[in-house]
């Protein structure tokens, strides 16, 4: 935005509905694309296109600008999912630092953790744009169907089978966020003292780790499975550099989550999925370019 418009944000409509709906418009997209820099870009593409439409031709500015938000994510999506056809070891969304009032928004903290956000990953374009909207914003039929150029009726079908392949995947029940704390001091301190039993003992017998270090920095390039085999791992990780590791605990995507440094410096974000009491996955992102956002606040609403 310009000068122009900054000095007129006062008074113009068109800014003043923007600016209002802003962290919505960035949430919906965030969602969409699993990319806090792509939701940026959407939302500059979608403010562009807003500041040519007549106000007076719109009756509901919201509902208008999510329109605009989803028809730019969704072209943005299909350039991404070339992207990661390219990408080198597993994709994870991008972290991003949240207040504590998105771990308190139950609903919200799941939609943008990052168990559900991979989840999403398996969706085609249109799915996750349906199942976003539908399910997580709770946006009408009607106005779905005018976001992603489809019928009314065919939203219903393509909501209803988004839904059902996402209940398969997501995590059977989300659990409270005292669990979740427990969970993650548990594994953060048998990690900090190389507690092999101790990490076994937090650890599912099935969980999978994913490292995803963007071919940038050192990760996995497969997942790992296995309590034993990711115990090992991680201990064997810990051990092999001479760098002093600090382990701080903190909220990401809604969720306990903590941020690996090395020598002062940030060396990635390790998020969970956790079910009953067990850590079922842990996603570790070591990507540079995917940790931009875990220093500042994202501020995140479903409203």
């Amino acid at each position: 935005m310009n000068d122009d418009h900054d000095e007129r944000a006062t008074t113009d409509p068109a800014t003043e509905a923007f600016v209002a709906h802003r962290n919505l418009l960035f949430t919906v997209a965030y969602e969409m694309l699993g990319s806090a820099a792509d939701a940026e870009d959407v939302l500059q593409e979608t403010w562009l296109r807003w500041v040519e439409v007549d106000p007076e031709q719109v009756r509901d500015p919201r509902a208008y600008l999510v329109r605009i938000t989803t028809r730019q994510a969704l072209n943005r999506l299909r350039t991404l999912s070339r992207r990661k056809e390219a990408y080198v070891g597993p994709w994870l969304p991008e972290p991003v630092l949240t207040s504590p009032d998105v771990a308190e928004d139950v609903e919200l903290a799941e939609s943008v953790s990052m168990a559900l956000m991979l989840v999403l990953e398996t969706l085609s374009p249109t799915e996750r744009a349906v199942f976003v909207l539908r399910e997580v914003f709770d946006v009408d039929y009607d106005e779905i169907a005018a976001a992603v150029d489809k019928s009314p009726a065919a939203v219903r079908q393509i909501a209803h089978r988004a839904r059902r392949h996402v209940d398969a995947r997501r995590p059977r029940a989300a659990v409270s966020a005292s669990v979740s704390r427990a969970a993650v001091d548990s594994f953060r301190r048998a990690l900090e003292t190389g507690d092999l039993q101790g990490l076994l003992d937090v650890l599912a017998p099935d969980v999978v780790l994913l490292g995803d270090g963007g071919g940038i920095k050192q990760a996995a390039r497969r997942p790992i499975i296995g309590a034993d085999k990711v115990a090992r791992y991680l201990i064997g990780s810990s051990g092999k550099t001479t760098a002093t590791i600090t382990i701080s605990p903190t909220p990401v995507n809604g969720n306990p989550a903590f941020v690996l440094r090395l020598d002062d410096e940030i060396d990635g974000v390790v998020a969970f999925r956790i079910e009953d009491t067990l850590i079922t996955g842990l996603y570790y992102v070591r990507n540079p370019e995917k940790l931009t956002r875990v220093e500042s606040e994202t501020p995140l609403t479903l409203h």
